[in-house]
């Protein structure tokens, strides 16, 4: 939830997060007035009461002072309850607010803005290079089962795809435990509570799985249950209420998990092969700050990640996204971007965010600075370490030989039994 101090920087997003601004500062002007008359008839009454104390009890003046005792006894309530409603919209309206950008976010609309921060390796030499799509059946992506299975944008993974991504998880994790992370194995479930933590809901339900579980009369809409769109939400809701000791910081893990999207909003984009999923794989890498490390993990955490691509020989760039095409809940968002030789184009394969004390505010994390000071909201940031799916697709489009082989990285191949290279099958 946002710093409600930080609305001005809000609106360096652009025009379209105006009217969301402005219609949460008319509810809080509301609020504020109101609390003001309360403040007043609060004032008035412990006036008249101290009045009436005064008063002989069986005079007329007893008795007026004690009817506008009920008089104003009747108002507070009357504003307590008005009250208590324009909080609950001041605080519905302030969950749809984006985060503020850094002061360093660079301005911009679209992905068009987004400056290249440093580019790893170089373009591979391909003679007319295939898509991963046409190297499809040789490799073990099967497209058709998928849609026979489950429908559209759903995928059965074969023979070397099947062994690649399990070889990818092993090393994806491997090497984040090595970096210092703790490894976590979280449920694909999560509860609806846990999304509102981290920023998912309530503006992104449609892109959301919610499973149709019967529920009692008594049940709480915050025990709500969806399949869980990325590892980020498990993870950062592992300190879900808690207060954590400075001493403790940073917390940094690493996950895998399946992840469910919707896709609500991608219709007729990215219908052909692996990148845009109802289902896909994915390590996550979260960090918990403090405030005054939180830049400074954020570097750390995206030269973490870049090392996953590095180590699997894969030429990529990293962008600093604009203030108009950065996430709901981030403050300052990195994306790692891999070459893709068959569609001639860079796509995004990680993006590591710093969220500020966004999140932490909403999943009420809180650190104590020391002891017997009063806890604050820590930082938190999470990165893809990476996307398992757009993965294959990088290796199989960078990798890939005249014969239809693809060579296996060599940090891959101690997964593989020491194979250098998947040949075609059938």
């Amino acid at each position: 939830m946002l710093d409600p101090a930080r609305m001005d920087d809000v609106l360096r997003r652009g025009a379209d997060v105006a009217p969301v601004v402005t219609a949460w500062r008319a509810l809080d002007e509301r609020r504020r007035k109101l609390q003001s008359e309360l403040d007043t008839l609060r004032r008035d009454r412990n006036q008249a009461n101290e009045r009436m104390s005064k008063l002989d009890k069986k005079s007329a003046e007893f008795a007026s002072a004690r009817d506008e005792l009920k008089a104003l006894a009747s108002r507070i309530k009357e504003g307590e309850a008005t009250l208590g409603d324009v909080e609950s919209d001041c605080a519905a309206s302030l969950l749809v607010i984006p985060n503020a950008p850094q002061a360093s976010v660079p301005a911009g609309t679209s992905d068009a803005d987004n400056p290249i921060l440093h580019a790893w390796g170089d373009k591979p030499s391909i003679a007319a290079p295939k898509a991963h799509w046409d190297l499809a059946a040789a490799h073990g992506l099967d497209f058709d089962a998928g849609v026979r299975i489950a429908g559209a944008r759903f995928t059965v993974l074969r023979h070397n795809a099947a062994r690649l991504t399990r070889a990818l998880m092993s090393y994806m994790i491997d090497l984040h435990v090595g970096q210092g992370y703790e490894e976590v194995w979280p449920p694909a479930v999560v509860r609806r509570a846990a999304l509102l933590g981290t920023g998912q809901l309530p503006k992104f339900e449609e892109d959301l799985f919610r499973l149709a579980i019967p529920t009692g009369p008594d049940h709480d809409r915050d025990n709500d249950l969806f399949l869980s769109p990325t590892a980020e939400v498990q993870v950062t809701n592992l300190h879900l209420d808690q207060i954590l000791d400075a001493s403790e910081l940073p917390r940094k893990y690493v996950a895998y998990a399946p992840c469910f999207r919707a896709e609500a909003g991608a219709s007729g984009r990215d219908t052909r092969g692996l990148i845009r999923q109802h289902q896909f794989d994915k390590v996550e890498i979260v960090k918990l700050t403090t405030p005054e490390t939180s830049n400074a993990e954020h570097e750390a955490l995206r030269e973490d990640a870049e090392r996953v691509l590095q180590g699997l020989e894969l030429h990529y760039r990293v962008v600093t996204l604009c203030t108009g095409d950065m996430g709901f809940a981030s403050a300052k968002t990195y994306d790692l971007e891999v070459w893709l030789p068959g569609q001639d184009l860079y796509r995004e394969i990680s993006s590591c965010s710093n969220f500020e004390d966004f999140q932490a505010r909403r999943a009420k994390i809180r650190y104590r600075p020391a002891p017997g000071e009063k806890p604050r909201p820590l930082h938190t940031l999470n990165g893809s370490g990476v996307a398992i799916g757009r993965t294959i697709v990088a290796i199989l489009e960078q990798h890939q030989q005249p014969d239809g082989s693809v060579v296996i990285p060599k940090a891959l191949r101690r997964y593989l039994n020491g194979e250098e290279r998947f040949v075609p099958v059938g």
